[in-house]
Protein backbone atom coordinates (compact mmCIF):
# COMPACT_ATOMS: atom_id res chain seq x y z
CA UNK A 1 0.00 0.00 0.00
CA UNK A 2 2.99 2.34 0.40
CA UNK A 3 2.92 3.53 -3.21
CA UNK A 4 -0.74 4.50 -2.94
CA UNK A 5 -0.94 6.10 0.51
CA UNK A 6 0.81 9.39 -0.26
CA UNK A 7 -0.95 11.25 2.57
CA UNK A 8 -2.26 9.97 5.87
CA UNK A 9 -5.99 9.90 6.50
CA UNK A 10 -5.63 12.85 8.89
CA UNK A 11 -3.82 14.85 6.21
CA UNK A 12 -6.39 14.01 3.55
CA UNK A 13 -9.23 15.16 5.83
CA UNK A 14 -7.44 18.31 6.98
CA UNK A 15 -6.53 19.39 3.47
CA UNK A 16 -10.01 18.53 2.20
CA UNK A 17 -11.62 20.78 4.77
CA UNK A 18 -9.20 23.62 4.07
CA UNK A 19 -9.84 23.41 0.34
CA UNK A 20 -13.60 23.66 0.83
CA UNK A 21 -13.16 26.69 3.08
CA UNK A 22 -11.49 28.61 0.24
CA UNK A 23 -13.37 27.06 -2.70
CA UNK A 24 -15.09 29.01 -5.45
CA UNK A 25 -18.77 28.23 -5.94
CA UNK A 26 -20.02 26.62 -9.13
CA UNK A 27 -16.83 25.99 -11.05
CA UNK A 28 -17.05 22.65 -12.77
CA UNK A 29 -15.28 19.84 -14.59
CA UNK A 30 -16.57 16.91 -16.60
CA UNK A 31 -14.90 13.52 -16.96
CA UNK A 32 -15.93 11.17 -19.77
CA UNK A 33 -14.85 7.53 -20.00
CA UNK A 34 -14.48 5.93 -23.44
CA UNK A 35 -14.01 2.35 -24.60
CA UNK A 36 -10.97 1.82 -26.84
CA UNK A 37 -12.03 -0.35 -29.78
CA UNK A 38 -10.68 -2.26 -32.73
CA UNK A 39 -12.18 -0.32 -35.66
CA UNK A 40 -12.98 -3.48 -37.60
CA UNK A 41 -14.59 -5.66 -34.92
CA UNK A 42 -15.54 -2.88 -32.44
CA UNK A 43 -14.37 -5.19 -29.65
CA UNK A 44 -12.43 -3.78 -26.70
CA UNK A 45 -8.71 -3.61 -27.38
CA UNK A 46 -5.72 -2.49 -25.30
CA UNK A 47 -4.60 0.97 -26.28
CA UNK A 48 -4.44 3.30 -23.30
CA UNK A 49 -0.67 3.32 -22.96
CA UNK A 50 -0.31 4.15 -26.66
CA UNK A 51 -2.83 6.98 -26.36
CA UNK A 52 -1.08 8.32 -23.29
CA UNK A 53 2.29 8.30 -25.07
CA UNK A 54 0.84 9.96 -28.17
CA UNK A 55 -0.75 12.71 -26.05
CA UNK A 56 2.58 13.84 -24.59
CA UNK A 57 3.41 17.37 -25.60
CA UNK A 58 -0.14 18.03 -26.84
CA UNK A 59 -3.03 19.96 -25.31
CA UNK A 60 -4.54 16.63 -24.25
CA UNK A 61 -1.57 15.45 -22.17
CA UNK A 62 -2.85 16.67 -18.79
CA UNK A 63 -6.48 15.83 -19.58
CA UNK A 64 -6.11 12.20 -20.71
CA UNK A 65 -5.85 9.62 -17.93
CA UNK A 66 -6.18 5.91 -17.32
CA UNK A 67 -9.27 4.39 -15.76
CA UNK A 68 -8.66 0.81 -14.63
CA UNK A 69 -8.35 -1.21 -17.84
CA UNK A 70 -6.05 -0.82 -20.84
CA UNK A 71 -9.06 -0.73 -23.17
CA UNK A 72 -10.45 2.43 -21.54
CA UNK A 73 -9.45 6.09 -21.54
CA UNK A 74 -10.82 9.01 -19.53
CA UNK A 75 -10.87 12.53 -20.92
CA UNK A 76 -11.34 15.54 -18.65
CA UNK A 77 -12.32 19.12 -19.36
CA UNK A 78 -10.27 20.39 -16.45
CA UNK A 79 -11.51 23.17 -14.21
CA UNK A 80 -13.90 25.61 -15.89
CA UNK A 81 -15.05 28.87 -14.34
CA UNK A 82 -18.39 28.93 -16.17
CA UNK A 83 -20.69 26.47 -17.83
CA UNK A 84 -20.10 28.19 -21.16
CA UNK A 85 -16.38 27.43 -20.83
CA UNK A 86 -17.11 23.81 -20.18
CA UNK A 87 -19.68 23.66 -22.97
CA UNK A 88 -16.97 24.67 -25.40
CA UNK A 89 -14.49 22.12 -24.08
CA UNK A 90 -16.48 18.88 -24.27
CA UNK A 91 -16.57 18.83 -28.10
CA UNK A 92 -12.94 19.91 -28.23
CA UNK A 93 -11.78 17.16 -25.86
CA UNK A 94 -13.88 14.55 -27.66
CA UNK A 95 -12.55 15.58 -31.06
CA UNK A 96 -8.98 15.61 -29.79
CA UNK A 97 -9.01 12.15 -28.26
CA UNK A 98 -10.87 10.65 -31.23
CA UNK A 99 -8.30 12.10 -33.63
CA UNK A 100 -5.51 10.77 -31.46
CA UNK A 101 -7.12 7.32 -31.36
CA UNK A 102 -7.70 7.24 -35.11
CA UNK A 103 -4.06 8.05 -35.72
CA UNK A 104 -3.11 4.96 -33.74
CA UNK A 105 -5.61 2.69 -35.48
CA UNK A 106 -8.28 2.75 -32.76
CA UNK A 107 -11.82 4.02 -32.51
CA UNK A 108 -13.75 5.02 -29.37
CA UNK A 109 -17.15 4.08 -27.97
CA UNK A 110 -19.27 5.71 -25.27
CA UNK A 111 -21.98 3.53 -23.77
CA UNK A 112 -22.17 2.45 -20.14
CA UNK A 113 -20.98 -1.09 -20.93
CA UNK A 114 -19.56 -2.95 -23.91
CA UNK A 115 -22.17 -5.32 -25.40
CA UNK A 116 -19.95 -8.37 -25.82
CA UNK A 117 -16.23 -8.06 -24.97
CA UNK A 118 -15.40 -10.44 -22.08
CA UNK A 119 -14.14 -8.93 -18.85
CA UNK A 120 -11.75 -11.88 -18.54
CA UNK A 121 -9.76 -10.57 -21.51
CA UNK A 122 -9.22 -7.01 -20.18
CA UNK A 123 -5.89 -6.04 -18.63
CA UNK A 124 -5.66 -3.69 -15.65
CA UNK A 125 -3.21 -0.88 -16.31
CA UNK A 126 0.07 -0.97 -14.39
CA UNK A 127 -0.07 2.06 -12.09
CA UNK A 128 0.28 2.21 -8.29
CA UNK A 129 -3.35 3.34 -7.99
CA UNK A 130 -4.78 0.44 -9.94
CA UNK A 131 -2.34 -2.15 -8.59
CA UNK A 132 -3.76 -1.37 -5.16
CA UNK A 133 -7.34 -1.58 -6.48
CA UNK A 134 -6.55 -4.98 -7.97
CA UNK A 135 -5.00 -6.25 -4.72
CA UNK A 136 -7.90 -5.02 -2.60
CA UNK A 137 -10.94 -5.82 -4.72
CA UNK A 138 -9.96 -8.75 -6.98
CA UNK A 139 -13.06 -10.05 -8.83
CA UNK A 140 -15.03 -6.91 -7.97
CA UNK A 141 -12.62 -4.71 -9.90
CA UNK A 142 -11.95 -7.27 -12.67
CA UNK A 143 -15.65 -7.35 -13.46
CA UNK A 144 -16.06 -3.57 -13.61
CA UNK A 145 -15.55 -2.93 -17.33
CA UNK A 146 -17.94 0.03 -17.40
CA UNK A 147 -17.93 3.59 -18.70
CA UNK A 148 -19.48 6.69 -17.16
CA UNK A 149 -19.68 10.46 -16.98
CA UNK A 150 -18.65 12.26 -13.78
CA UNK A 151 -19.48 15.90 -13.07
CA UNK A 152 -17.61 17.93 -10.44
CA UNK A 153 -19.15 21.14 -9.12
CA UNK A 154 -17.21 23.55 -6.92
CA UNK A 155 -18.88 24.27 -3.56
CA UNK A 156 -17.65 26.72 -0.95
CA UNK A 157 -17.76 25.55 2.67
CA UNK A 158 -17.20 22.05 4.08
CA UNK A 159 -20.57 21.84 5.87
CA UNK A 160 -22.33 23.17 2.81
CA UNK A 161 -20.63 20.65 0.51
CA UNK A 162 -21.72 17.74 2.68
CA UNK A 163 -25.27 19.07 2.90
CA UNK A 164 -25.41 19.47 -0.88
CA UNK A 165 -24.42 15.81 -1.21
CA UNK A 166 -27.09 14.89 1.33
CA UNK A 167 -29.80 16.51 -0.80
CA UNK A 168 -28.45 15.26 -4.14
CA UNK A 169 -29.05 11.67 -3.00
CA UNK A 170 -32.77 12.13 -3.68
CA UNK A 171 -32.23 12.90 -7.37
CA UNK A 172 -29.66 10.29 -8.31
CA UNK A 173 -32.37 8.07 -9.89
CA UNK A 174 -33.55 10.92 -12.15
CA UNK A 175 -30.00 11.54 -13.37
CA UNK A 176 -29.49 7.83 -13.95
CA UNK A 177 -32.79 7.38 -15.81
CA UNK A 178 -31.90 10.24 -18.12
CA UNK A 179 -28.39 8.94 -18.79
CA UNK A 180 -29.09 5.19 -19.17
CA UNK A 181 -27.15 3.83 -22.15
CA UNK A 182 -26.21 0.23 -21.32
CA UNK A 183 -28.91 -2.39 -21.99
CA UNK A 184 -26.56 -5.04 -23.42
CA UNK A 185 -23.78 -7.15 -21.87
CA UNK A 186 -22.14 -10.50 -22.61
CA UNK A 187 -23.99 -10.87 -25.94
CA UNK A 188 -27.46 -10.54 -24.38
CA UNK A 189 -30.21 -7.99 -23.91
CA UNK A 190 -30.10 -7.78 -20.10
CA UNK A 191 -33.59 -6.33 -19.72
CA UNK A 192 -31.98 -3.42 -17.86
CA UNK A 193 -31.47 0.11 -19.14
CA UNK A 194 -28.26 0.60 -17.14
CA UNK A 195 -26.43 -2.66 -16.57
CA UNK A 196 -23.36 -0.51 -15.81
CA UNK A 197 -25.01 0.75 -12.64
CA UNK A 198 -26.06 -2.72 -11.56
CA UNK A 199 -22.49 -3.97 -11.95
CA UNK A 200 -20.72 -1.05 -10.33
CA UNK A 201 -22.99 -0.05 -7.46
CA UNK A 202 -23.91 -3.59 -6.42
CA UNK A 203 -20.35 -4.95 -6.54
CA UNK A 204 -18.19 -2.23 -5.01
CA UNK A 205 -18.04 -1.53 -1.28
CA UNK A 206 -19.04 1.96 -0.09
CA UNK A 207 -20.95 2.52 -3.30
CA UNK A 208 -24.37 3.64 -4.49
CA UNK A 209 -26.52 5.93 -2.32
CA UNK A 210 -24.60 7.36 0.68
CA UNK A 211 -25.99 8.18 4.09
CA UNK A 212 -27.10 11.65 5.21
CA UNK A 213 -24.38 13.30 7.34
CA UNK A 214 -25.80 16.76 7.96
CA UNK A 215 -22.42 18.47 8.04
CA UNK A 216 -18.67 18.05 7.86
CA UNK A 217 -18.11 16.83 11.42
CA UNK A 218 -20.32 13.76 11.03
CA UNK A 219 -18.89 13.06 7.59
CA UNK A 220 -15.34 13.37 8.92
CA UNK A 221 -16.14 11.08 11.86
CA UNK A 222 -17.21 8.33 9.47
CA UNK A 223 -14.29 8.82 7.09
CA UNK A 224 -11.88 8.83 10.02
CA UNK A 225 -13.41 5.53 11.16
CA UNK A 226 -12.68 4.09 7.72
CA UNK A 227 -9.06 5.29 7.84
CA UNK A 228 -8.49 4.21 11.44
CA UNK A 229 -9.79 0.69 10.84
CA UNK A 230 -7.76 0.22 7.65
CA UNK A 231 -10.97 -0.02 5.59
CA UNK A 232 -9.67 2.64 3.20
CA UNK A 233 -6.27 4.17 2.58
CA UNK A 234 -7.30 6.86 0.12
CA UNK A 235 -10.47 8.96 0.08
CA UNK A 236 -11.55 7.93 -3.43
CA UNK A 237 -12.12 4.42 -2.06
CA UNK A 238 -15.53 5.80 -1.10
CA UNK A 239 -17.20 5.06 -4.44
CA UNK A 240 -20.59 6.58 -3.70
CA UNK A 241 -22.72 7.85 -6.57
CA UNK A 242 -22.32 11.35 -5.12
CA UNK A 243 -19.49 12.35 -2.81
CA UNK A 244 -17.48 15.27 -1.47
CA UNK A 245 -14.09 15.07 -3.16
CA UNK A 246 -11.25 15.73 -0.73
CA UNK A 247 -8.58 16.44 -3.35
CA UNK A 248 -10.75 19.06 -5.06
CA UNK A 249 -13.29 21.28 -3.32
CA UNK A 250 -16.11 19.81 -5.39
CA UNK A 251 -19.21 17.71 -5.10
CA UNK A 252 -18.75 14.84 -7.55
CA UNK A 253 -21.79 13.24 -9.22
CA UNK A 254 -20.84 9.76 -10.45
CA UNK A 255 -24.13 8.08 -11.29
CA UNK A 256 -24.39 8.64 -15.06
CA UNK A 257 -23.74 6.23 -17.93
CA UNK A 258 -21.40 7.30 -20.73
CA UNK A 259 -23.14 9.10 -23.60
CA UNK A 260 -22.82 8.19 -27.29
CA UNK A 261 -24.09 11.63 -28.36
CA UNK A 262 -22.02 14.69 -27.56
CA UNK A 263 -25.04 16.96 -27.16
CA UNK A 264 -26.63 14.55 -24.69
CA UNK A 265 -23.41 14.45 -22.67
CA UNK A 266 -23.52 18.24 -22.48
CA UNK A 267 -27.19 18.32 -21.57
CA UNK A 268 -26.67 15.73 -18.86
CA UNK A 269 -23.77 17.73 -17.42
CA UNK A 270 -25.96 20.84 -17.50
CA UNK A 271 -28.63 19.17 -15.40
CA UNK A 272 -26.15 17.77 -12.87
CA UNK A 273 -24.47 21.18 -12.61
CA UNK A 274 -27.71 23.17 -12.37
CA UNK A 275 -29.19 20.79 -9.81
CA UNK A 276 -26.12 21.03 -7.58
CA UNK A 277 -26.16 24.82 -7.72
CA UNK A 278 -29.93 24.93 -7.12
CA UNK A 279 -29.56 22.82 -3.98
CA UNK A 280 -26.72 25.01 -2.70
CA UNK A 281 -28.87 28.11 -3.20
CA UNK A 282 -31.81 26.45 -1.44
CA UNK A 283 -29.57 25.73 1.54
CA UNK A 284 -28.39 29.34 1.59
CA UNK A 285 -31.99 30.55 1.62
CA UNK A 286 -33.01 28.22 4.43
CA UNK A 287 -35.37 26.13 2.30
CA UNK A 288 -36.35 22.73 3.60
CA UNK A 289 -34.87 20.01 1.39
CA UNK A 290 -35.97 16.42 1.04
CA UNK A 291 -33.92 13.71 2.79
CA UNK A 292 -35.80 10.45 2.12
CA UNK A 293 -34.93 7.17 3.75
CA UNK A 294 -32.17 5.28 2.00
CA UNK A 295 -34.58 2.43 1.30
CA UNK A 296 -36.99 4.78 -0.52
CA UNK A 297 -34.26 6.18 -2.77
CA UNK A 298 -33.20 2.61 -3.53
CA UNK A 299 -36.68 1.87 -4.88
CA UNK A 300 -36.27 4.66 -7.43
CA UNK A 301 -32.66 3.61 -8.01
CA UNK A 302 -33.84 0.17 -9.07
CA UNK A 303 -36.56 1.62 -11.30
CA UNK A 304 -33.95 3.74 -13.07
CA UNK A 305 -31.64 0.75 -13.56
CA UNK A 306 -34.43 -1.48 -14.84
CA UNK A 307 -36.62 0.86 -16.92
CA UNK A 308 -34.61 4.04 -17.28
CA UNK A 309 -36.37 6.92 -18.99
CA UNK A 310 -39.17 4.58 -20.15
CA UNK A 311 -40.30 3.77 -16.62
CA UNK A 312 -41.86 5.48 -13.64
CA UNK A 313 -40.33 7.10 -10.57
CA UNK A 314 -41.83 7.69 -7.16
CA UNK A 315 -42.23 11.26 -5.94
CA UNK A 316 -40.51 10.76 -2.59
CA UNK A 317 -42.30 13.76 -1.09
CA UNK A 318 -45.84 12.55 -1.91
CA UNK A 319 -45.23 8.85 -2.75
CA UNK A 320 -47.14 9.35 -6.00
CA UNK A 321 -45.85 7.47 -9.04
CA UNK A 322 -45.35 9.29 -12.34
CA UNK A 323 -43.43 8.79 -15.60
CA UNK A 324 -39.69 9.28 -15.32
CA UNK A 325 -39.87 11.92 -18.04
CA UNK A 326 -42.35 13.93 -16.00
CA UNK A 327 -40.13 13.64 -12.92
CA UNK A 328 -37.14 14.96 -14.86
CA UNK A 329 -39.17 17.78 -16.42
CA UNK A 330 -40.32 18.81 -12.94
CA UNK A 331 -36.70 18.77 -11.80
CA UNK A 332 -35.70 20.96 -14.75
CA UNK A 333 -38.48 23.40 -13.85
CA UNK A 334 -37.12 23.58 -10.29
CA UNK A 335 -33.51 24.23 -11.31
CA UNK A 336 -34.24 26.55 -14.25
CA UNK A 337 -34.03 29.93 -12.40
CA UNK A 338 -30.51 29.15 -11.17
CA UNK A 339 -29.60 27.56 -14.51
CA UNK A 340 -30.58 30.76 -16.31
CA UNK A 341 -28.40 32.77 -13.96
CA UNK A 342 -25.42 30.45 -14.50
CA UNK A 343 -25.80 30.08 -18.26
CA UNK A 344 -26.77 26.40 -18.33
CA UNK A 345 -30.54 26.67 -18.90
CA UNK A 346 -30.40 26.48 -22.70
CA UNK A 347 -28.66 23.10 -22.46
CA UNK A 348 -31.35 21.40 -20.36
CA UNK A 349 -33.38 18.82 -22.28
CA UNK A 350 -35.25 15.53 -22.11
CA UNK A 351 -34.68 13.56 -25.34
CA UNK A 352 -37.41 11.90 -27.35
CA UNK A 353 -35.52 8.68 -26.57
CA UNK A 354 -32.28 8.30 -24.65
CA UNK A 355 -29.40 6.02 -25.65
CA UNK A 356 -30.80 2.91 -23.92
CA UNK A 357 -34.25 3.38 -25.45
CA UNK A 358 -32.81 3.84 -28.93
CA UNK A 359 -30.72 0.69 -28.63
CA UNK A 360 -33.61 -1.38 -27.25
CA UNK A 361 -35.90 -0.17 -30.05
CA UNK A 362 -33.35 -1.28 -32.66
CA UNK A 363 -33.01 -4.66 -30.94
CA UNK A 364 -36.78 -5.12 -31.05
CA UNK A 365 -36.67 -4.29 -34.76
CA UNK A 366 -34.30 -7.23 -35.24
CA UNK A 367 -30.94 -5.45 -35.43
CA UNK A 368 -27.95 -7.38 -34.12
CA UNK A 369 -25.90 -6.19 -31.15
CA UNK A 370 -23.02 -5.58 -33.56
CA UNK A 371 -25.19 -3.35 -35.73
CA UNK A 372 -26.60 -1.50 -32.75
CA UNK A 373 -23.21 -0.88 -31.16
CA UNK A 374 -21.80 0.35 -34.46
CA UNK A 375 -24.56 2.95 -34.49
CA UNK A 376 -23.50 4.11 -31.01
CA UNK A 377 -19.83 4.29 -31.95
CA UNK A 378 -20.57 6.31 -35.10
CA UNK A 379 -23.70 8.19 -34.06
CA UNK A 380 -25.68 10.82 -35.88
CA UNK A 381 -26.10 13.79 -33.57
CA UNK A 382 -28.93 15.65 -35.29
CA UNK A 383 -32.01 13.45 -34.71
CA UNK A 384 -31.88 13.45 -30.94
CA UNK A 385 -30.07 16.59 -29.92
CA UNK A 386 -30.87 20.25 -30.05
CA UNK A 387 -28.32 22.87 -31.11
CA UNK A 388 -26.29 25.10 -28.86
CA UNK A 389 -27.72 28.59 -28.31
CA UNK A 390 -27.89 30.38 -31.62
CA UNK A 391 -27.33 27.16 -33.57
CA UNK A 392 -29.61 25.24 -35.86
CA UNK A 393 -31.15 21.82 -35.48
CA UNK A 394 -34.04 19.93 -33.96
CA UNK A 395 -35.20 20.65 -30.44
CA UNK A 396 -35.74 17.67 -28.21
CA UNK A 397 -39.31 17.14 -27.12
CA UNK A 398 -40.37 15.26 -24.04
CA UNK A 399 -42.54 12.18 -24.18
CA UNK A 400 -45.19 11.45 -21.58
CA UNK A 401 -46.92 14.82 -21.45
CA UNK A 402 -47.44 17.88 -23.61
CA UNK A 403 -44.45 19.87 -22.42
CA UNK A 404 -41.11 20.05 -24.16
CA UNK A 405 -37.74 21.12 -22.90
CA UNK A 406 -34.93 22.85 -24.68
CA UNK A 407 -31.72 21.08 -25.55
CA UNK A 408 -28.20 21.83 -26.67
CA UNK A 409 -24.53 21.20 -26.27
CA UNK A 410 -21.41 20.67 -23.97
CA UNK A 411 -20.64 21.27 -20.41
CA UNK A 412 -18.86 22.00 -17.19
CA UNK A 413 -16.70 23.00 -14.15
CA UNK A 414 -14.33 22.33 -11.38
CA UNK A 415 -11.84 19.70 -10.52
CA UNK A 416 -11.09 16.22 -11.64
CA UNK A 417 -10.60 13.09 -9.64
CA UNK A 418 -10.32 9.37 -10.10
CA UNK A 419 -12.22 6.63 -8.45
Amino acid sequence: MADERVLSGDEQLRLGRERYESATDFTLAVEEEFAILDPETLSLTDGFEQLQAAAKGTELESHLVGELIASEVEVRTGRCETFADAAALIPSRRAGVKELAAGLGFTLGATGAHPWSPWQEQRIIDTPHYRVRDELLRYVVWRNNTFGVHVHVGINGPDRAVRVCDALRTYLPELLALSASSPFLEHVNTGLHSVRTQIFTKFFPRCGVPDVYGGWDAFEEYVRFLFDTGSIHEHTEMWWSVRPHLAFPTVEIRICDAQPLQDEAISLAALAYSLTARIARALDEGDELLHPHHREIEENFWRAIRWGLSGELIDLATHEVRPARVAIEELIDWVRPVAEELGSADYLAVPLANAAERQIARFEEGATLEEIYAEQVRPTEAPSAAPPPGGSGLARASVGNDRSTRGSSPDGPGAVGGG
